[in-house]
């Protein structure tokens, strides 16, 4: 019975008349390892029989013929030698994943402690470290685009007091907290209430009646 050889999808041939080579590489990040050239008898021999080919033709072309038939499967044996050896030679450096089924490098993309690549296993401290640092610049962003004025509207004290959208007097839209209408110069009288206990505050009060908490 034929010996089977086994084999997987992530590999490349770069095996040429001349001799064998092969490249194996990561399911996950693509690195790649490639196996030293190794010569091929065989192709000295294909080198000399197509050179007596191309010179005399007639017989020596007929010559030529026969030995390309009995060089190709002599070749194929070879080759195949070729793959099964390099399979071996760098089968140590690849693993795969019991969950996904994925060939991956044990150097970077194997989890070593849960047996698993890092895609079905990710490094939590690698995971950890990238959610801090976007979480960083998301608040870089949002900081940045936040104007002074909307920052001061966040701020318990404007936010508790009662800011009016538009004019009492004229309807016109009041685009921040103002004290005085920009249309026609009506007084906007907004509520104010107190930051300790939001009781709504006197007009001129220094100090709130509920809790005597200090108006700043």
């Amino acid at each position: 019975m034929t010996q089977k050889i086994e084999f997987t999808k992530n590999y490349s041939d770069q095996s040429t008349e001349q001799g064998f080579q092969f490249e194996f590489y990561c399911d996950r990040c693509g690195t790649g390892f490639r196996t030293r050239f190794q010569p091929s008898a065989l192709g000295t021999v294909s080198s000399a029989l197509d050179t007596a080919s191309n010179l005399f033709g007639g017989v020596f072309g007929k010559a030529a013929d026969l030995g390309e038939r009995a060089r190709s499967a002599t070749w194929e044996k070879a080759h195949d030698d070729a793959f099964e050896k390099a399979m071996q030679e760098l089968k140590p450096d690849f693993v795969q994943c019991p969950r996904c089924s994925s060939w991956v490098c044990r150097k970077s993309c194997w989890n070593t402690q849960k047996g698993l690549c890092k895609t079905c296993a990710p490094d939590l401290g690698v995971e950890m470290a990238a959610a801090q640092s976007s979480r960083t610049v998301e608040e870089i962003w949002a900081h940045s685009k936040m104007a002074e004025e909307d920052r001061e509207m966040l701020t318990e004290k404007s936010w508790r007091q009662g800011v009016r959208a538009t004019c009492p007097n004229c309807n016109a839209p009041l685009a921040s907290n103002v004290k005085f209408c920009p249309e026609c110069g009506a007084k906007i009288q907004s509520q104010a209430h107190c930051t300790q206990c939001s009781a709504k505050l006197s007009p001129g009060a220094k100090f709130c009646a509920e809790c005597g908490a200090k108006v700043g």
